[in-house]
């Protein structure tokens, strides 16, 4: 019974949640993309999100030429949806509005290389991957066991041993993945131009300047000031409400 009276409460929010995505659609189809933007940011006010909200919410603010919002939802919704080819296209687009430009430092070696096979894909694939590897070591096993001549427990037992070895990398790279995700604090600059300290303090001496738009990595907190890196290592101190953090 409880359970029944919680879906009723939950109805009328996901009513005015649908209601308003749509709202947001129809105006964004009559080009009156202020409004769009107004009605989808509406739906998050109710905590209610998903990659396609956030989707459009990007493209409205890419419509406007307001750089860091654009940057700022399309990353959102890549969070709800990695690798989606839409999203990464239009980011890319939005991308192009920056003022900085940020190479990131190569790196060379085992550690890179491993790096690069992790994060290939998301945590949540790789755990599928590592069903597939124990379904088919599962497969295997039947029929090493039920085969009786010798070649045929040979290739089965090869099969499960392949399979064992692909089921352990799956796991390894869903963990190291997952662990990277957890520990990654993306955020973007919102002020459409700000000096990065080299020490969390007003008067202290420029690092190097920042505009909006920026994707950056928040690596300490110190009250209201946020230490940041770049791809291509620099560092330095930014005030909180210059940023806006994804997670």
């Amino acid at each position: 019974m409880r359970h029944l009276f919680y879906i009723f409460l939950l109805l009328p929010q996901l009513f005015l949640a649908q209601t308003g995505f749509e709202k947001g659609n129809e105006l964004y189809r009559k080009n009156q993309f202020q409004e769009a933007a107004q009605a989808y940011e509406a739906v998050l006010k109710t905590n209610k999100q998903s990659a396609e909200l956030y989707f459009n919410l990007g493209n409205s603010y890419y419509k406007l030429n307001k750089v860091a919002p654009a940057i700022y939802n399309f990353e959102k919704a890549l969070l709800l949806k990695p690798n989606d080819k839409e999203i990464l296209n239009n980011l890319a687009f939005a991308q192009k509005l920056q003022i900085d430009e940020v190479k990131e430092v190569s790196e060379v070696g085992f550690e890179k290389a491993l790096t690069n096979l992790t994060s290939s894909r998301h945590y949540d694939s790789w755990a599928w991957v590592a069903v597939f590897g124990s379904f088919f070591i599962l497969l295997f096993f039947i029929g090493y066991y039920f085969s009786y001549k010798t070649i045929l427990k040979r290739i089965f037992f090869g099969g499960m041993f392949l399979s064992g070895i692909v089921l352990l990398l799956a796991l390894f790279a869903a963990v190291a993945e997952k662990n990277n995700d957890e520990l990654f604090r993306p955020a973007i600059v919102f002020d459409e131009i700000v000096a990065v300290k080299a020490e969390p303090k007003t008067d202290s001496a420029d690092a190097f300047t920042l505009h909006e738009g920026t994707k950056v990595e928040v690596i300490e907190n110190l009250d209201n000031w946020r230490r940041i890196a770049l791809p291509d290592g620099s560092d330095g101190w930014i005030r909180a409400s210059s940023i806006k953090e994804l997670k």
